[in-house]
């Protein structure tokens, strides 16, 4: 249940925000200021130096939130990031075995397919969602075609998505978009602020537009 609530909430905000940074202190403020904005789905990569230590803290800040951790590529990243309250996962590539321990911990997971094949494994493991990934090999265009085959699956496109095309991917079927340096390019947590508000209103208005048709 843990894990349909997240894929809820998903669904209901159109946008994670994704925070890469130097340190984790600036990881830290980063996602709070996104959740100050309105985003009720962070994710954190484990690029980040003590990203683990970031998830924590931000997690523990904001219990309203949902707290995600990128960049999982391992099964003992996953259960690192699970202990410290991360409640999504999400993967650059198709990895089963953090599946299998996100499912078996009732965490929601993303994994990063490219292809329909891999999609398609991905859920039939137990994914919550795919991350389409990089989106900027596809296209908002090819997206709206494989879900007129595939109508059910549930798609967060990521990589190359920008607060200018956000909308065409929510149209298009997106259950939501990952916005990574397009959000945090700056380290101004006021910036990031007055960014995000704009990509949340863009989003919810699409998300009326393509979801009351």
């Amino acid at each position: 249940m843990a894990a349909e609530a997240t894929v809820e909430a998903l669904y209901s905000t159109g946008v994670v925000g994704i925070v890469r940074a130097s340190s984790w202190e600036e990881a830290q403020a980063k996602a709070s200021a996104m959740i100050t904005a309105g985003l009720t789905v962070v994710e954190v990569s484990l690029n980040t130096p003590n990203a683990v230590q970031a998830i924590r803290a931000v997690a523990a800040d904001h219990p309203g939130a949902i707290v995600g951790a990128g960049t999982v590529c391992d099964p003992a990243a996953a259960l690192a990031v699970i202990e410290a309250g991360a409640r999504i996962i999400v993967t650059p590539f198709l990895q089963p075995a953090v599946i299998d321990v996100a499912v078996e911990h009732g965490v929601a997971v993303v994994p990063g397919c490219l292809t329909p094949t891999e999609m398609m494994g991905a859920t039939a493991r137990g994914a919550s969602a795919v991350k389409i990934f990089p989106a900027h090999l596809w296209s908002p265009t090819a997206l709206g075609g494989l879900l007129q085959a595939l109508p059910e699956l549930p798609c967060v496109p990521t990589g190359g998505v920008t607060p200018e095309n956000t909308a065409e991917w929510i149209e298009a079927g997106a259950l939501a978009v990952g916005i990574g340096s397009a959000l945090t390019e700056t380290k101004d947590p006021s910036a990031i602020v007055a960014r995000l508000a704009e990509v949340i209103a863009g989003a919810r208005t699409a998300m009326s537009r393509s979801r009351s048709q």
